[in-house]
């Protein structure tokens, strides 16, 4: 076999003779060079796919996993909104018990006669600081922070309850404390203890004191307590008597009018009656007793006495 070999410069050309060795060989690397084309691809393929990229199962495995991961989010936003609910909740709960404290808190202040400009509920408190630029700040977790709020607001809505109840007691106690006269206007004109009869003319025992006054006037309650007797009875004309508790108890007699009931709540200085003349009387008046465990006893001192 001759190979020719023709130059690019003047076209010059060179003649080889390749002996039958050089021929087997060559003709043996032309028939070997596809079949090592082959195996190299068939080897780099195999390669690829060991890594996964060339993998159609590898893609499919991707896709799964997208999935899943989609169906994780659905739940993570599930369970968020399901913890916002109830969060929106409690803090509503926290809301009503908050509004039940200020409305205890403002009872309070009317019951002890604080200034409104003192202490006023429906104005948020004032807060403030400087601010702190510590690197110790650690995220706290919501529901614990609420549920620490609640036992703090719970713990302070008993405390305010007893006092309330306390401070109740002592209200109740003070309104129930005989206290100033049976009447707005008008003046003692009979003192309690031995006297001359109006009627007779001999000394008898009085057992109140008696105040003049305009008829039709205002008989008022010399303390707070229950109405156990209103109606007429004898000497007495028209008549009310209060239970105010601790064994005391009061009558007012001798009106024209009464305008309470058996069972009746009255406070001190609320109207009772109508100053008259009924009954053993002459003129309009009220007659007005003080008893203490069963027994008279002179008015006198409780008239004088202040209401607290």
């Amino acid at each position: 076999m001759n190979i020719i070999i023709v130059g690019r410069r003047h076209g010059q050309s060179k003649t080889y003779t390749l002996s039958a060795s050089a021929k087997t060989v060559m003709l043996g690397f032309l028939f070997a060079l596809p079949f090592a084309l082959g195996v190299t691809g068939y080897l780099l393929a195999e390669r690829l796919a060991d890594e996964g990229i060339l993998d159609l199962n590898a893609a499919k495995a991707w896709e799964r996993d997208l999935v899943m991961q989609r169906q994780e989010l659905q739940e993570i936003r599930k369970q968020t909104d399901q913890e916002l609910v109830s969060l929106t909740i409690r803090l509503a709960e926290l809301q009503g018990k908050l509004l039940r404290l200020d409305a205890l808190g403002e009872r309070l202040v009317d019951v002890t006669n604080l200034q409104s400009d003192e202490f006023d509920f429906s104005i948020a408190p004032a807060l403030g600081g400087p601010l702190s630029l510590s690197n110790s700040y650690q995220s706290t977790d919501i529901s614990q922070v609420l549920n620490e709020l609640a036992e703090r607001i719970s713990h302070r809505e008993q405390q305010l309850e007893v006092l309330d109840s306390l401070m109740s007691a002592n209200r109740h106690n003070a309104d129930t404390t005989i206290a100033g006269r049976p009447v707005r206007s008008g003046w003692m004109s009979s003192r309690y203890g031995q006297r001359t009869d109006p009627f007779s003319g001999r000394q008898s025992w009085h057992a109140g004191v008696d105040f003049a006054a305009k008829a039709g006037s205002d008989v008022i309650a010399a303390a707070g307590g229950v109405v156990t007797f209103a109606g007429r009875r004898h000497g007495y004309g028209l008549m009310v008597e209060i239970n105010h508790g601790n064994g005391y108890k009061t009558r007012y007699a001798h009106h024209q009018e009464i305008t309470v009931n058996v069972g009746d709540i009255v406070r001190r200085g609320d109207t009772i009656a109508l100053v008259g003349s009924s009954g053993r009387s002459t003129g309009p008046h009220v007659h007005y007793e003080v008893y203490k465990n069963g027994r008279t006893v002179d008015p006198a001192a409780y008239i004088n006495r202040k209401p607290r």
